[in-house]
């Protein structure tokens, strides 16, 4: 467990997919009531965050009193949206914050946590990717030190949705690592 700034951080094991699976229809509920045109609830269930456990990283954050307040994803390739790569990238993705109990700012300190996890893995770049219908993310993304690299006009989801998404990326030479 790493503590962070009052947030306590753990990698997420199989016995939490459930409670993944309930922050991210969450935080699908709160984007489809907002007007987000993004994330569905019941599209992830505790299969996908099993099986990402499995490929890479699941990192849940809580509060002090044990309330799980967020978590993220971190792949150590992204294919379908970023081609064949070297390995000299970490790409965060599902980055989410329980509203309800989330302090102020958690969204950019589980950023800031996969950055410093990617940093120590050696590799020098963090990735991501957010819709390109989304300009109020794509604006915290360059906001949190990110730029936009490329464009996918035409990512295909798993259920065959085809979507475009801006591919942000932030290199991590001059970070911190503790």
């Amino acid at each position: 467990m790493i503590i962070d700034d009052g947030l306590l951080f753990r990698r997420a094991a199989e016995k939490d997919a459930g409670t993944l699976t309930a922050l991210y229809d969450q935080a699908a509920r709160w984007m489809r009531d907002t007007g987000i045109e993004q994330w569905k609830p019941g599209e992830k269930d505790a299969a996908h965050f099993t099986a990402i456990m499995r490929e890479g990283e699941v990192w849940l954050a809580g509060d002090p009193d044990g309330r799980i307040c967020g978590a993220y994803e971190l792949w150590w390739s992204d294919e379908d949206a970023w081609g064949v790569q070297p390995p000299v990238a970490g790409y965060v993705h599902r980055l989410m914050a329980d509203r309800r109990v989330a302090p102020a700012g958690a969204g950019r300190r589980l950023l800031e946590h996969a950055e410093r996890r990617i940093a120590r893995t050696g590799r020098e770049r963090a990735r991501l990717d957010c819709v390109s219908s989304n300009p109020r993310l794509l604006a915290y993304y360059r906001n949190a030190g990110y730029r936009v690299v490329g464009e996918l006009p035409d990512k295909q989801g798993a259920d065959g949705r085809v979507y475009g998404v801006i591919l942000l990326e932030k290199r991590l030479d001059q970070l911190t690592v503790v």
